[in-house]
């Protein structure tokens, strides 16, 4: 391990981003822990945060990653604890279990499979956790209880309505009033902490009583040992499994965004290492378990943070917070929470997948939708399961009716076609465009492979990128053809497009990719044309320009 790398490149980025983050970390860790139904889920989520957040950083394979208590994760702990209230230390049981088997999948290399995983099922899964985190604070809202489920909470809902707490309900709209509302005034400090500091001094100075946090117990954790035997092994076992799979997808999920904001490469399979340690510690000091959270990366990221540091910063602060500052969170109003969780879940929901709904092909609308409902009515592996089901079979269906054979004459010379050969292009012009083919579908097992394909055309003066042979477009391979023209575009690499066909051309118009990110003037029948035009701006004093076959 190369300290130097991982820890002292960045340290005054580091040290803001993590600070930061830590804040921001705060009453997340806290509104988790009270909604994940655990009997002191205040300091469960303290510890989580803390335990996952700490050992995630120093042997985890995404370095601006910052971890803890996450939607997804809280939603499942919260099953758990519902089936389990007999005997609570078998749900930090199985959080150390999850730890366990998300180490084992790191080691089995099986964090590389989360490029996979299509773009619908992807939105379907992270908009009903969304959803379940928002349905789940209206009661905490309204000055009751949280519900243990979605279907509970959607069932209370008459009882809700026809007993508000109108103290509390100010409480949390003027919570998430000032989220949205601060970021206006400035974004140096984060509007989550804002609103939990204002919005709490208010409460203690209006008449009247809300529910609050509660004790938070202060110092540091006791070790939690478990007494398990084979039979409650067998009880736990299916549990862990979900929870290992849910944090593994949530954390290389988050790593994904992490690299597109950092413009870097995480490892997955030392990912998955440092999640699984740091919820196997989470388990045994009776902490929630915890993954990569998107919003405390990116925060992290924007603060300045990149380096493994920032995450180890945060989790300090946090446990500074847990030494010194339990008796003031105490006094935190369940509603303010509940408000805080509310922009959270708003903030998880995939509003770009919902709003090209009814634009992307009928396929992948049913599968987010199938996904989206199961997520929040029946379960969470369940959903991602049935969705993987559906966009295979539809894959295997759409791959069934293209023509598996085509051919054409590839010409004698291992440069220019014979097509090409009127031209009479100068030899100094054949060095700067790379002619790419792209086969058969564009979809969501092939997006990830064409992506770092075309990456490495970042640095040529241009792409002609033919398209004749691409017969279907799905959601997941346009937005990343729409990322790959993006990233070209930014390296002021020119793109031509050869041969686009009517039923892609129309997904893409769908979907928004043609005409805002390229347009028709970039688009040929073909490729003499696009070869031609590519001369043309050569002769107009732009860089040298060549072709190079190659295959996508």
């Amino acid at each position: 391990m190369n300290l130097k790398k991982r820890f002292l490149e960045n340290v005054h980025g580091d040290l803001f981003g993590g600070l930061t983050a830590g804040i921001v970390a705060l009453p997340l860790a806290l509104g988790f822990g009270v909604a994940s139904g655990l009997e002191n889920g205040a300091a469960a989520g303290m510890y989580g945060a803390i335990a996952v957040g700490l050992f995630a950083a120093i042997f985890g394979g995404t370095p601006s990653q910052i971890s803890g208590p996450t939607g997804p994760m809280t939603v499942v702990v919260a099953g758990i604890a519902a089936s389990q209230t007999g005997n609570p230390t078998w749900v930090f049981a199985t959080v150390a279990l999850a730890g366990v088997f998300q180490i084992l999948m790191g080691v089995m290399r099986i964090g590389r499979y989360v490029n996979y995983a299509p773009y619908p099922v992807v939105s379907g899964f992270m908009s009903g956790i969304g959803v379940i985190v928002i349905v789940l604070q209206i009661g905490a809202l309204l000055g009751h209880e949280p519900a243990s489920n979605p279907v509970a909470a959607l069932a209370s809902l008459p009882d809700y309505a026809q007993n508000v707490d109108v103290t509390a309900l100010g409480l949390g709209l003027a919570t998430i009033s000032i989220i949205y509302a601060f970021p206006l005034v400035t974004k140096a400090v984060p509007g989550t902490l804002v609103a939990l500091i204002a919005v709490t001094t208010l409460s203690l100075l209006i008449p009247g009583d809300v529910p609050r946090i509660g004790a938070i117990p202060s110092g540091l954790p006791s070790l939690q040992i478990p007494d398990l035997d084979w039979a409650a092994v067998q009880v736990i076992l299916p549990s862990a499994l979900v929870l290992a799979g849910v944090g593994a997808i949530d954390s290389l999920l988050t790593s994904l965004v992490a690299d597109k904001v950092t413009k870097t490469q995480h490892d997955s399979e030392q990912e998955l290492v440092g999640q699984g340690l740091g919820n196997l510690v989470a388990g045994f000091i009776g902490g929630l378990p915890g993954a990569g959270a998107t919003m405390r990366t990116v925060v992290n990221v924007h603060s300045g943070g990149r380096s493994h540091l920032s995450g180890v910063i945060h989790a300090i602060l946090l446990l500074s917070f847990l030494l010194a500052l339990g008796p003031l969170a105490a006094r935190i109003p369940m509603s303010v929470l509940a408000g805080i969780l509310f922009t959270v879940g708003i903030g998880i929901i995939d509003r770009k997948g919902l709003g090209h709904l009814w634009a992307a092909p009928r396929g992948d609308s049913l599968a987010m939708l199938a996904v989206l409902a199961l997520t929040v009515f029946v379960d969470l592996m369940w959903a991602v399961a049935i969705g993987m089901v559906i966009s295979s079979l539809l894959l295997v269906k759409r791959l069934a009716d293209l023509d598996p054979a085509s051919h054409g004459p590839l010409g004698d010379h291992a440069d220019v076609r014979p097509e090409l050969a009127p031209l009479k292009l100068p030899t100094d012009v054949l060095t700067g465009v790379h002619l790419v083919e792209m086969r058969q579908a564009l979809f969501f097992g092939n997006a990830g492979p064409l992506q770092r394909k075309l990456a490495e055309l970042k640095e040529v003066d241009a792409v002609i990128l033919e398209m004749h042979r691409v017969t279907y477009i799905d959601q997941s391979g346009a937005y990343a053809f729409a990322e790959v023209l993006r990233e070209l575009s930014d390296h002021e690499t020119r793109v031509y497009v050869v041969g686009l066909q009517a039923e892609p051309q129309q997904v893409l118009q769908q979907l928004g990719v043609l005409p805002d990110i390229f347009g028709s003037r970039t688009m040929f029948s073909s490729t003499a044309h696009a070869v031609e035009q590519a001369k043309q701006d050569h002769l107009a004093g732009l860089p040298e320009l060549a072709s190079h076959a190659s295959t996508a």
